[in-house]
Order: structure tokens, then sequence, then C-alpha cells
């Protein structure tokens, strides 16, 4: 299988995680406290953190060396920062953020900032297919996306959104993740020596998703502890997955 045709198959089963994730909700619905979404997300910032240090950063230090971690990690996080200023969305409990796009229905800025988040994820694992971590790539962010998929149901049924609608919504944003991995795919082949500043940029984007958008989401509801310690347990787990996968 050519790396192109990799990258898309794991693209693809991680981003499905997040429908998968949701699934239940089309049949248990109803909501749940939202000390189980901070759970949830919480323990998907764990996963998150645990791929983005040793299968991006590390991986991108040890092939490319300090300059082209430094420059490809700045990068990502400068890029999603851009991308979250400027483009309309609205989170669960920050409420509306970027541009003022105020003909844009709420569930579609629900869409846009979940896919604010994933389209790095999705990045991550193109680039990821490419390098020696692939697959421990691929099974961090589709492990994370479960209960994120779960955490995106649940709040939109909170919300007062059909069971159906919340499912789709989920499924939807998975799809993002595809994208981002065949732009990630697209920039390596113009060249496979920017390995090590794509695999940094997922990083660095990856990591701002986590501390400006989930850590600060799951902290604002006095559950910051419960959050935590699941975070520390997403981090632990996907520790030893990285481990166990070699």
């Amino acid at each position: 299988m050519s790396p192109v045709m990799y990258a898309l198959v794991l693209t693809t089963v991680a981003g499905a995680a997040t429908g998968l994730g949701a699934l239940p909700f089309l049949f248990f619905r109803k909501g749940a406290s939202q000390r189980f979404i901070d759970g949830l997300m919480g323990f998907a910032a764990g996963i998150m953190l645990s791929a983005t240090a040793f299968s991006l950063v590390i991986p991108s230090f040890e092939i490319g060396g300090l300059w082209a971690f430094l420059i490809g990690f700045l990068l990502g996080a400068f890029f999603v920062d851009l991308i979250d200023h400027f483009s309309p969305h609205e989170h669960f409990l920050k409420g509306r953020e970027g541009a003022d796009f105020k003909k844009a229905s709420k569930i579609w800025l629900f869409v846009i900032a979940i896919a604010i988040h994933n389209f790095p994820e999705g990045m991550a694992v193109g680039v990821g297919a490419f390098s020696d971590q692939a697959e421990s790539i691929a099974w961090a962010i589709g492990i994370q996306n479960l209960p994120e998929g779960a955490a995106v149901a649940v709040a939109l049924i909170n919300a007062k959104y059909k069971p159906t609608v919340a499912f789709l919504v989920a499924a939807l944003t998975g799809a993002v993740e595809i994208l981002g991995g065949l732009i990630g795919v697209a920039v390596l082949s113009i060249s496979s020596a920017l390995l090590p500043y794509m695999l940094a940029f997922a990083g660095g984007a990856m990591l701002f998703v986590i501390s400006d958008e989930v850590i600060v989401e799951t902290h604002a509801n006095g559950n910051q502890r419960l959050a935590t310690y699941c975070l520390i347990g997403g981090f632990a787990l996907m520790t030893i997955f990285d481990v166990l996968l070699g």
C-alpha cells in the first residue's frame, strides 16, 4: 500500500471513531451531566497530550533536529491560532468566538468549533503515516475520538438537539480529520524532507487546541479536579499503548 493510501485509510478509521463514540446516544436519548462531559474531554486531552509528546514532538526532534522541531512546532500553533481567531465558531461553554457571522446557525457554529479541534488531529495521522509512528498516532487519535464523539453528542442533546442531529454532527466533524490528513500528505508530497517539520507542525497545532480549547472547557464548571485526573489517566493509558506498540 502506498503511503498516500495508507494515510487515507488511517485518517478515515481514526475519524470514524468520533461517530462511533456518539453512536450509543442514538439509542440512549437522555443527556448527561456536565461532570460526565468534562471527564470524557479530560481523558481525551490526556491521550492527545501523550500522542503530541511521544508520537509527534520526539520523532520530529530525532529526525530533523532542534530547528526543524522549533520552526514546525511554532508554525503549527500559530496556524491554529489564526483559524481560531478568524473563523466564526461557538463553544459549548465559552460561547461565540472568531469573526462575527450572524447568519450562521448555532449548530454550524458548533460544527466549525469542533472542526477546528479535529483538523490538526487528522493532519497528525496523515503526516504520521510517513513515519515509524503511523500506527501509534492513528491509535491515539482514534481512541481519543471515542470519548470526544460521545461528549459532543451529549452536549448537543443537552442543548436540546435531536439525537440523530447530535450523531450526524459528531460524525461530520470526524470526517474533517480526513481533510486534515490529505493536506498533510499533500505537503509531504512536495518533499519528504518536510516530514520533521510537519510532525512538529501537527504537534504544535494539537497542543494549542488542548490548552486553548479542551482544558479551558473542562475547567469551567467546577469539575477541574475530575478533569485533571481523567487527563492523567488518558495520558498514562496512551503512553502505555505507545510503549507496547513500539
